[in-house]
């Protein structure tokens, strides 16, 4: 049976946890949450990539530039083109877990709701 990693609990230090926070904002723009959701299926070169989420040549650049920046991406010319594609497919299990919680979230919500609501019909 495999060996589950232990994570070491204790208090990272700024200088460690500055660079997690800076690779979560990249995460943090729709934009290119939509780039990374369109290369899960595999690699696309910007055109592509630009048809799959509607965005603009340079809007799209720059995102891209980021991605490949925070090391989430990588680029590779094929000929005229530049493909892209996730660099580490941890990535998908990330955002799968964040997901989940705040649908997990939202269904609580939604259902407290509707009890306060059936609450309140019935006090009418």
């Amino acid at each position: 049976m495999p060996k589950t990693p232990t994570r070491d609990k204790t208090p990272k230090p700024p200088e460690f946890l500055a660079p997690v926070a800076d690779y979560f904002k990249v995460l943090s723009e729709v934009s290119r949450l939509q780039i990374l959701s369109c290369l899960r299926s595999g690699p696309m070169n910007v055109s592509e990539i630009g048809e799959a989420t509607g965005l603009g040549q340079a809007n799209l650049s720059k995102h891209l530039k980021m991605l490949t920046e925070a090391e989430i991406l990588s680029r590779q010319p094929q000929g005229v083109s530049v493909y892209y594609e996730i660099k580490d497919p941890m990535i998908f299990e990330l955002c799968e877990l964040v997901c989940d919680s705040l649908y997990e979230r939202m269904q609580q919500k939604a259902e407290k709701f509707k009890r306060l609501n059936a609450f309140s019909a019935s006090t009418k």
